[in-house]
C-alpha cells in the first residue's frame, strides 16, 4: 500500500505504510562533530531497541548561504563547510542510485575518518583535504569509485537545500546540527535541535537519555533547554 496524505498539526503531511516509516529521522552534516557524537547515542538506541533511522541531510554550507565567511565565521570554516557539503553531494547522489540504506554506513565511514580519525581537527589547524578522503570513504562502503565526481557537482545542492528547508521548517531556523524528528509521518511527529552531548552514553544510559529527550520533544509547548558549559568533545 502508497504513502497517504493526512492533516497532522494543521498541515498536510504525506504518511507512509508502517513497514516503511522510520521511528527517527536524523539531519546531520557529516563535519559537524556534534552531529557525530548524536548519531552515535542514536545508533546505540536503535540496536537496543530495534528502531529504524532514517538518515537525511542539512550542509551547514547551505544553511549559511549567503553569509559573509570572512566575517563571520573562523578561518577555518570555508573548508569545513565545504567538505561536509560535499561529502553530502556524494551522499545523496548514492541515495539516489543505491537507495538510502546505503546513507548510514557512508556517514560511519566519513565521520570516523573526521572525528575519531582526527581529521576535522586537523583541517582546523589549517591541514588541506586528502585528495583521496571521499575515495576512501565509498571504498570502504562498498560504493562505486565513480561516485566521487559527484562531489563537484553542484546540482545536487538543490537536493540539499530542499532537504535543509524540511529540517528547518521543522524546527524553525535559528537552530544548529543535529534535527532529529521522532515517529516522523504520523500524528506524533515532532522535532527538536540536538541534543548537543559531549559523549555519546552507552547501554541503558543511552536508552534514559532517549526516552527523556522524547518525552520533552512530545510535550506541547516545549521549545528549549540549554546551558552554554560543555564538555570537552569525546569520541570513543
Amino acid at each position: 500500500m502508497g504513502s497517504q496524505v493526512v492533516v497532522v498539526g494543521g498541515a498536510l503531511r504525506r504518511v507512509e505504510p508502517m513497514s516503511e516509516r522510520p521511528d527517527l529521522e536524523f539531519f546531520f552534516d557529516p563535519i559537524c562533530p556534534f552531529a557525530w557524537v548524536t548519531s552515535r547515542w542514536v545508533t546505540e538506541v536503535a540496536a537496543r531497541r530495534d528502531y529504524r533511522v532514517r538518515w537525511r541531510f542539512i550542509a551547514l554550507a547551505v544553511v549559511n548561504e549567503g553569509k559573509d565567511y570572512g566575517a563571520e565565521f573562523p578561518p577555518a570554516y570555508p573548508a569545513l563547510h565545504g567538505l561536509g557539503r560535499d561529502l553530502l553531494r556524494v551522499a545523496a547522489a548514492a541515495r539516489r542510485e543505491h537507495g538510502e540504506d546505503v546513507i548510514a554506513d557512508f556517514y560511519t565511514a566519513a565521520g570516523t575518518r573526521l572525528h575519531p580519525g582526527g581529521l576535522s581537527t586537523a583541517i582546523w589547524k589549517g591541514q588541506p583535504i586528502p585528495d583521496d578522503l571521499v575515495a576512501e570513504v565509498l571504498a570502504e562502503v562498498g560504493l562505486p569509485p565513480g561516485l566521487a565526481a559527484a562531489a563537484d557537482d553542484a546540482s545536487l545542492d538543490d537536493v540539499l537545500r530542499e532537504e535543509a528547508d524540511t529540517a528547518l521548517g521543522r524546527t524553525g531556523r535559528d537552530v544548529g546540527t543535529p534535527l532529529l524528528t521522532f515517529d516522523p509521518g504520523t500524528e506524533r511527529e515532532n522535532s527538536l535541535f540536538g541534543p548537543v552531548i559531549s559523549q555519546a552514553p552507552k547501554g541503558e544510559d543511552a536508552v534514559r537519555l532517549w526516552d527523556a529527550v522524547r518525552l520533552l520533544a512530545a510535550t506541547p509547548g516545549f521549545a528549549e533547554i540549554k546551558r552554554s558549559l560543555r564538555d570537552d568533545l569525546v569520541f570513543d
